[in-house]
């Protein structure tokens, strides 16, 4: 049966993200019912994407991420894929109408990872920023508006400075293994062999202003996203906190957590602040 295979695809999509990142999973957990499994297919696409580019040292990459793309295109002319993650995220990206140019920004940005380094200019930041991350957040947000292209069209840009907000925080966390293992700098300017307060200022400085636009857009967000946004929203604003009191070098030597007891209280604090409509 069809719809079997469809309903492990899911269940496929929700165990990778439950397993590569319990903060996000927690937050579509707080989502509406009706639109989890679309957000997970998302993350299921989106993670395994990255995981080729980032993880799989000692393979070909770039053959398995083209790969992965021929795999995807399948699954959409044919309505299937035997990749239960690709057979998810094409429904979606169906019943959804998420546009191509989303996808292919997505995987542009990721086939950068392969051959690109150094990121020179605020342009070629941006650039990536919006394929890695910025399109992510617009893909979610066709799912939390359900087809209203005015409402979507109210929320995108503040959609995107959400995903840009949480990239350039998951940059900043990731100092340590993009520069000694990957060799990579995403930002413009700045020499992570002398990475000081002033750099890392002006970068929390950024995300900051990112933060205050997109939380506009929370106010805004259909009730069946709002808790669940909201509730990584919090998430990502206490951790660029902790890399905020974090000295400098040790951002460059370790990677800054959020424990799980902060969690746990971050999230009951995000319910009392949802239940009592301030947000």
């Amino acid at each position: 049966m069809k719809q079997l295979f469809d309903d492990v695809s899911f269940k496929c999509s929700k165990i990778v993200t439950k397993n590569y990142s319990t903060s996000f999973s927690l937050a579509v957990y707080m989502l509406s019912p009706t639109i989890r499994d679309a957000i997970y297919s998302i993350y299921g696409f989106v993670r395994f994407a990255d995981e080729i580019v980032d993880s799989f040292h000692g393979y070909d990459k770039e053959n398995l991420i083209n790969d992965f793309e021929k795999e995807y295109y399948k699954g959409i002319d044919r309505g299937i894929s035997l990749n239960p993650i690709l057979n998810s995220f094409q429904q979606t990206v169906k019943k959804y109408n998420i546009s191509d140019d989303m996808v292919q920004s997505f995987l542009k940005s990721m086939k950068l990872d392969l051959i690109k380094s150094d990121y020179d200019s605020k342009a070629e930041y941006d650039d990536y920023i919006y394929g890695s991350a910025d399109v992510v957040g617009l893909m979610c947000l066709k799912v939390f508006v359900n087809g209203n292209d005015q409402q979507y069209n109210l929320l995108k840009a503040e959609a995107m400075r959400l995903g840009s907000a949480f990239q350039k925080v998951n940059f900043l966390r990731d100092l340590k293994d993009d520069n000694l293992i990957l060799n990579r700098n995403y930002f413009p300017g700045v020499d992570l062999n002398s990475f000081d307060e002033s750099a890392k200022d002006k970068i929390i400085t950024e995300i900051e202003e990112d933060f205050r636009v997109a939380y506009q857009g929370i106010l805004k967000l259909p009730i069946e996203a709002k808790f669940g946004v909201y509730t990584a929203f919090v998430y990502y604003k206490k951790l660029l906190k902790k890399l905020e009191d974090t000295p400098c070098h040790e951002i460059g030597n370790e990677r800054i957590r959020v424990s799980n007891y902060t969690k746990a209280g971050l999230l009951a604090q995000s319910f009392v602040t949802y239940k009592l409509r301030l947000v």
